[in-house]
Order: structure tokens, then sequence, then C-alpha cells
């Protein structure tokens, strides 16, 4: 793979370099374990120069006119269409992806920066009125200035561009750290499609590196004024802390523990078709999977039944295999810890209708069912192809289960009445949820984002002016004031 030699550095100020750490992130494939890629680490020094790089370039491509910058993501845009091929091999091995997944991560990347063009012309100031007579109050929207990007591994090419193209379309400069599983498919890669759509030197600056180097020098640092972080609640929490301590704004896409409901009256054969789709996407690895498969008890049976048949037909194995559903997790760790919690929850009573073995970081699919109320898996994200279906009697009992857990981000509800699953979904605290469809979706325009520990904030569309700029008050007074003394 040429991305993984060309691009194994670090880029600051237009520059492409080594870290000057003393020890290397390892890029591994995480289905055979070649080795991808080492990349010396950024240190706290070089986190400093990127932050102090995006301060210096900010001010003149923020003047810059609007209709100036958005050639850039066109370009941006041609650029990801004519390699398209190379990206798709990218990921399949630098997390594990498989074809369906690299195509559906690269069909958003691309909608994504189709919208970064036209947000680049969207602020808009406003002249408000005021009691004092002559005075005129004007309303600007201004970009915050410097946003610091921290990416997750599970689609890091699309969820870095999808808040690395708004801010800089907005008149922001850039710090963007991948997670170091995939600092190529969510860092320099992204890099070198904006160098080579003539983005100028300095707007985006790529640090790959580790918190065990740096701590929280990117979070701390006086330069950026905004931080959007996507990854898991725990680290969402810390990240939320120590920006509040900074007086930075903090956008936080976490994790989550979505429900998909199938009601009584719901097409059977599409519902599990969805809910397969749901769960098993990725491996799992979604932060809007359904792990939490409700079904009424009245049809409990052919649900389950056509659920369990379908798992069992997915195709498990080397991803860059077109006919591959189910492909490695991240890596050793994440797939032990998947199949440890398999293997307690079946211990501790659970009924497991597929218990899937794992192989190196290839872990086959779980169904469980039989699961007590107070079920600690019930309650918890679980990144990883295992599937925990419910049962339940009546809407008000789908609700509470759906509703019972920390998590807010996603669901679904499937039923043959639209209004009514509605009225359901209107009653279940998520961000987002959806309707006869799966759980996982994302579109350019439409707010995303959760609720309770799945993160503060939304991204897309008009949610991102809110998140990458400020407002400035300017009054103009014509005339004399009348002062009290």
């Amino acid at each position: 793979m040429s991305f993984f030699t060309e691009l194994a550095q670090q880029y600051i100020d237009g520059e492409w370099r080594p870290g000057s750490g003393s020890w290397d992130i390892i890029d591994f494939n995480p289905y055979d374990g070649e080795k991808l890629a080492s990349i010396p680490v950024a240190t706290a020094a070089e986190v400093d120069q990127a932050y102090r790089a995006a301060e210096r370039a900010q001010e003149a491509w923020a003047a810059t006119n609007p209709y100036a910058r958005r050639l850039v993501f066109e370009r941006a845009l041609r650029i990801i269409e004519d390699r398209e091929q190379e990206i798709t091999e990218s990921i399949i091995a630098e997390l594990g992806g498989t074809h369906l997944k690299a195509a559906f991560e690269l069909h958003l990347a691309k909608e994504f920066l189709r919208e970064a063009v036209q947000l680049s012309l969207r602020p808009e100031g406003r002249i408000l009125p005021s009691p004092v007579d002559g005075k005129e109050n004007r309303v600007y929207r201004l970009p915050v200035g410097v946003v610091g990007v921290i990416s997750p591994f599970n689609f890091p090419f699309l969820l870095s561009i999808k808040s690395v193209a708004p801010a800089l379309a907005l008149g922001n400069a850039v710090v963007l750290k991948p997670h170091q599983n995939t600092p190529i498919c969510g860092g320099s890669l992204v890099a070198k499609v904006f160098e080579d759509a003539g983005l100028p030197a300095g707007l985006l600056n790529v640090v790959i590196t580790d918190i065990a180097e740096i701590g929280d020098a990117l979070l701390e640092h006086p330069v950026p004024k905004a931080i959007s972080f996507t990854g898991s609640d725990k680290v969402g929490r810390h990240v939320a802390t120590v920006c509040a301590a900074n007086f930075k704004r903090a956008i936080l896409e976490l994790g989550g523990n979505s429900a998909l409901i199938v009601l009584e009256d719901a097409d059977i054969d599409y519902a599990v078709d969805a809910a397969v789709f749901s769960r098993y996407v990725h491996q799992g690895q979604v932060c809007m999977a359904a792990n939490r498969v409700l079904v009424d008890r009245k049809v409990e049976k052919e649900f389950t039944e056509k659920f369990v048949a379908k798992v069992k037909s997915l195709k498990v194995g080397d991803p860059r295999d077109p006919g591959t559903h189910i492909g490695p997790l991240i890596n050793s760790t994440q797939a032990d810890a998947v199949t440890a919690l398999v293997d307690q929850t079946v211990e501790a009573g659970a009924t497991a209708l597929l218990h899937g073995s794992s192989e190196g970081n290839l872990v086959r699919p779980s169904v469980l069912t039989g699961l007590e109320a107070d079920s600690p898996v019930l309650q918890q994200e679980i990144f990883g192809p295992v599937a925990l279906i419910v049962p339940f009697d009546g809407e008000d009992e789908a609700v509470r289960i759906a509703n019972d857990t920390p998590y807010g981000l996603s669901g679904a509800v499937h039923t043959a009445d639209i209004e009514h699953g509605v009225r359901i979904a209107q009653r279940i605290n998520t961000g987002m949820i959806h309707i006869n469809d799966s759980t996982v979706h994302d579109e350019p325009i439409v707010p995303f984002g959760g609720e309770k520990h799945s993160g503060s904030g939304r991204l897309n569309g008009e949610s991102m002016i809110e998140a990458f700029t400020t407002q400035k008050w300017i009054s103009v007074q014509h005339g004399r004031s009348q002062f009290p003394f």
C-alpha cells in the first residue's frame, strides 16, 4: 500500500516530517497482523508547533472570500473520487473494514464534502432592533479560530472529514489527532487529500501521537477554542472536564446502546434484515449499532428464528473478499473483551442462540436471549458482533426497556402504523431514531448527536455553524447618546 509508506509521518505547517518522540506507533492490519507502518510519535512540543501554525494561518483564511474557500472542497471531492480504489484498499487493510463498509464510509465522506462546499457560504449576519434611538445592532457570525479534532478508529476517514471539512469551510484552522490504530486513514490521508486540493499550509495539521506521550496537551493548549471529539463516553467525560476547566467548547459524539423495537404489526422479514444490518455492520463497531433488539412477545418466536437464520448466513473472514460480511475487530484487546463478555453473560444464565467462536481478531456473531432485567450487558455498549434479543409485552414496556440505559444516541421502531411508531419514538430518550429502518444513519444536513452519556452538541448542517463559529455583537450609535452623568 503506497499510502502506508508515503504518509507515515506527521503533517505540520505544510511539511511532512517524522515525530521527535522516542518511540513509534505501529500500524497493523487487524486481519493478518501485517505491519503497515511505523510512525515516530509527535511530542507535546510538536502539538504546540501544530497549533501555532494553525493560529498563524487562520486569520488570512477567515478573510478569504468564501467563494474561493469552497473551491478547495470541490477539488478534495474530485481527488477522493479519483483515488477511491486506493482509499478503499487502505480502509480494508488498516481497520479490517469489508468492501461494503468501505463503500459506505466513502459515500458519506463525499456527501459531507459536498455539504462543506455549501457550508462555506451559509453563515449569515443579522441587524437587530434596539430600544435606543439611533442605535444599530449588528450581529456577526465569525469562525471560532482553531479547532482540535480527535477522531476514532471505526470510521476514521469519514469521521475526521466530518469535523475537519466544516471547520475549515467556516474559516477555521484545524489540528487533527487520529486514533493510534488508524493513523493513516484517519489522519495523514486526510491531510494529503487537502494538501493536493490546494489548502494553504498551516490550516490543517495532523499529529500522530498518544496520550502516553502528550498527556492532555492537545486539550489544554491555549490556542484551540473548540474540541470536536468522537469516541467512548469514558474518554469523552475526561475531554469535557478538561475543556470546561480551560473554557473551551466541547462537541462530543460518544457511545450508544441503541434499541431496535419490533412491534407485533411489523413486517417481520424486513425487520430482521434491518436488525441484522443494524447490529453486525462493521462487526458491530458502530456507535449507532442496535445492541438490543426488542421484540413483541407475540412475534418473538417467528422473529428470532428468522434473525438467527440470517445471522448464520453471514460470511466471516478476510475483509479483502467482496463476499465477506464480518471482518476482524480492530485489535486483540477488543476481540478478547467481546469474547469474554459473551462467555460471562452465558455463564450468568443467558441463552446463546449463537455462541460465536474467535480466531485472532475474528469474532464470529453471537445472539443472546433469556437475559435477566438487571443483566449488566443490557446497560453497556458492545463494540462487537453480539446481539441481545429482549421480548416485551406492550409498547409501555418496550419504551421502558429502551430508555433503561445511560446512553441515548439512536434507535429504530418497526411497525405497520407509521404514526404509532412516531409516537413511540417521541417517548424514547435518544438524539435520533428511525421508523422502519436501521439504527445506523448519518446525513449531512440532519442534526447528529445524542442525549445522556451519548454526548453533547450536534454536528451536520446548521449544527456545524453552531459548533464551529461564534457570534459577535457590534453596535453603532447614529447621533449622540444621552448619558446620566
